[in-house]
């Protein structure tokens, strides 16, 4: 064959682009990306936390009485950790010292049982997601089924006795954070649905309770005064109700429409301030902790409000900023714990940060590659329960997969909000 000028440029070519080509091929596998394999990442974490929850057997509330309670064995109750009994007259009303340690003598055994169940079902959840091993979804559902269905231990759809003054018996806002730990419980239901591990009445029974929290957070005074709250209070109202409509949205996507609206004319004027700051969370006694639960919480709500046609992700006020705004402000605070411009915690300032999802799921709506590389260098776990009670996202994976739609044939519609 003849040696033509086409056959040489040809494999001159290949001469001088081959290396570019091998030296791409060989770095392509650690460039950074904004979508990380977090079912790879956090394999071995969620193996190792399931296979430990399976020994825990579940403890509703009837199991954990609550001498104090002005409610039923099927209530939640918590006491105000910030006000004190007069030891000098116990029948006095009881007095706020918020500069003091909280008190000891506090009932908070329903607290940590709830913040237990948030731990548990979304672990055993995930394994089950990673595995099909059946083991993990049937422990799920023997939660879920204390919880939540048995008539003789399941808990009252409320937290109308959350964070209660005993001397006046009455629950306060606060106490809705402290369900704030079932909004990943219900990110954890779809995935169970093709388990087996529930029966279809228990699947109908367990979506009618929490369209009945549902109905109690839209109804209820006390839960009214949360969500008009403009902190991290507020926020923890909105992630449990959008992840209860986003539960139900195939049968009925009313009540995500509104939520929605409510991100948009009222959570982020009354929460964000033109510089990216949280103001509110600022002037708590642990303002970076605050600042941080806050931002993780606003996260998921993006991610559970955002559809197809349309992402809250990129929604800015005409007179301020939106979430793009924030996580670019605080990422440097990730990053780099030390250039924090505010207080310091009176509490575990230096445990922080934890691994946060706020910067995972950032990461993806914004394709922000950095984001995801340094949420993957944290770590994922708080180091103990009252960090956790902060963190109620552990398991990103169940957020950034699709499920299956969580639909029975007689799936109560949610009331209009």
């Amino acid at each position: 064959m003849a040696f033509t000028r086409r056959i040489f440029c040809t494999q001159a070519a290949t001469l001088l682009l081959t290396p570019r080509l091998l030296h791409a091929q060989t770095k392509a596998p650690t460039q950074p990306t904004a979508r990380p394999d977090v079912a790879a990442i956090d394999h071995d974490r969620i193996l190792a936390q399931a296979n430990r929850y399976l020994t825990q057997p579940p403890a509703p509330l009837t199991t954990l009485p609550a001498p104090r309670s002005p409610g039923t064995p099927h209530d939640f109750y918590s006491e105000a950790e910030d006000h004190f009994p007069d030891p000098a007259n116990p029948n006095a009303p009881w007095v706020q010292h918020a500069d003091t340690a909280p008190n000891p003598d506090a009932f908070a055994a329903h607290r940590d049982a709830l913040l237990n169940l948030g731990l548990y079902v979304p672990a055993l959840a995930a394994a089950y997601l990673l595995t099909s091993d059946t083991r993990y979804a049937q422990h799920a559902a023997a939660h879920l089924r204390a919880w939540f269905i048995d008539p003789a231990t399941s808990m009252t759809p409320s937290i109308q006795y959350g964070q209660t003054i005993p001397s006046a018996k009455n629950g306060r806002p606060e106490g809705v954070v402290e369900a704030v730990h079932l909004a990943e419980v219900v990110q954890s239901l779809p995935f169970l649905i093709n388990s087996e591990a529930l029966t279809p009445e228990e699947l109908t029974t367990l979506t009618k309770w929490f369209t009945d929290y549902f109905d109690w957070l839209n109804t209820s005074r006390l839960a009214g005064l949360a969500r008009d709250t403009k902190s991290h209070l507020g926020t923890s109202w909105l992630l449990q109700a959008a992840a209860i409509a986003h539960l139900t949205e195939p049968k009925d996507d009313r009540p995500l429409t509104t939520l929605r609206h409510q991100y948009k004319t009222s959570t982020l004027r009354a929460q964000i301030v033109a510089d990216g700051t949280f103001p509110h969370e600022l002037t708590t006694p642990n303002p970076y902790r605050n600042t941080l639960f806050n931002l993780d919480m606003l996260a998921a709500i993006c991610l559970l409000l955002s559809t197809r046609f349309e992402s809250v992700w990129d929604y800015e006020l005409q007179d301020g900023p939106g979430m793009h705004t924030v996580i670019a402000r605080l990422y440097p605070y990730f990053l780099n714990r030390g250039t924090w411009p505010y207080r310091a915690d009176a509490t575990y300032f230096s445990s922080l940060p934890i691994r946060p999802p706020s910067l995972l799921f950032a990461a993806r709506a914004y394709d922000r590659p950095e984001y995801a590389t340094l949420w993957k260098t944290l770590p994922p776990d708080p180091p103990n329960q009252e960090l956790q009670r902060t963190f109620p996202i552990r398991q990103p994976l169940l957020w950034i997969t699709r499920p299956k739609p969580w639909l029975t044939p007689s799936t109560p519609t949610p009331p209009k909000n």
